[in-house]
């Protein structure tokens, strides 16, 4: 087990490395901060006085070395924009970004695995072919289209929801919304094949050639099996729901951490965009790693072909 854990842990900072590096070399590429967050008509001396304040008028791989050395040393940099750490920035506005991240992933995994179980024990029927159905719209449907037809419908025609903000609980109905909708259509398609999957097992013949009645093989052999696989899907939409921030908050103006990210590149606030996709590529990873953990307490297959 240790060396399982061992090899997943360097495949994590490996990953994390990976992302660090790319994204500093995408946001360098992108062009120069200045002639976004200064006047059009500032002087060239004066330009130059913040590139040299910023770092940014050093070779890219010297910048590099210092961002990586400073990182290191829990320096995340400060922003452009605001002249304050990165970190704090970021940090004001993840509770927010949590909030309804978690609230959306709960009602996405509790409404997706019921959907798919439900579909998946009632198999080529109408109640099948519906759930699936309105399963592939979910998933199809691009969430920030989605997003502007909830505001369009239950915002301005009906009037039953606030359009934007977040003070109360109805502010957060459309974007929880909006933002579990994709997750729940594919928990439901990945439980329903996973169920499906378990019930042609010949372990399920063997419990009914034993007389177990239906309901004790679907809750004691059909579903802690299908769970195992399931349990990927779950940490997988979790890392995804996390990301979808962005769009999410953006449509709704959600002050959380996804909105001041889609700000923070109209800036090209450099120290600001790679903190967030930095705290983003961590919690994914983390959450990777849990799931991995996770499978191999559940199967120990898992734990003896990982190490190899």
């Amino acid at each position: 087990m240790l060396g399982f854990i061992s090899l997943k842990l360097l495949r994590a900072i490996a990953t994390l490395w990976i992302v660090v590096t790319f994204v500093f070399i995408i946001l360098r590429a992108s062009g120069d901060p200045t002639y976004v967050l200064l006047p059009d008509d500032t002087p060239q001396y004066i330009i130059d006085i913040y590139r040299e304040r910023w770092g940014i008028d050093r070779p890219i791989w010297q910048q590099y070395f210092t961002y990586m050395g400073s990182l290191l040393q829990g320096d995340f940099g400060v922003s452009f924009f605001d002249f304050r750490p990165a970190l704090d920035l970021v940090m004001e506005r993840v509770p927010k970004t949590l909030q309804l991240g978690l609230v959306a992933y709960a009602g996405g995994a509790v409404i997706g695995i019921t959907l798919g179980v439900i579909a998946a024990l009632n198999r080529n029927t109408l109640i099948d072919r519906l759930t699936m159905a309105v399963a592939v719209f979910g998933y199809s449907m691009p969430n920030f289209f989605f997003g502007l037809l909830l505001i369009i419908i239950f915002s301005l025609q009906l009037r039953w929801l606030p359009p934007s903000g977040s003070d109360t609980w109805q502010h957060m109905v459309m974007p929880a919304v909006t933002l579990g909708l994709a997750a729940a259509s594919q928990i439901a398609r990945f439980t329903r094949s996973s169920v499906l999957e378990v019930l042609r097992q010949s372990y399920m013949r063997t419990a009914r050639a034993k007389g177990a009645s239906w309901p004790r093989r679907i809750r004691w052999h059909a579903l802690p099996n299908a769970a195992i696989p399931t349990v990927t899907v779950l940490g997988f939409q979790f890392g995804l729901m996390i990301a979808g921030t962005v769009v999410i908050e953006t449509v709704f103006a959600w002050p959380g951490m996804g909105r001041l990210f889609y700000q923070a590149v109209n800036a090209r606030d450099y120290a600001v965009v790679q903190t967030i996709i930095l705290l983003i590529a961590v919690s994914i990873i983390l959450i990777n790693l849990m799931v991995d953990l996770l499978y191999a307490v559940l199967d120990p297959r898992v734990r003896l072909t990982g190490s190899n």
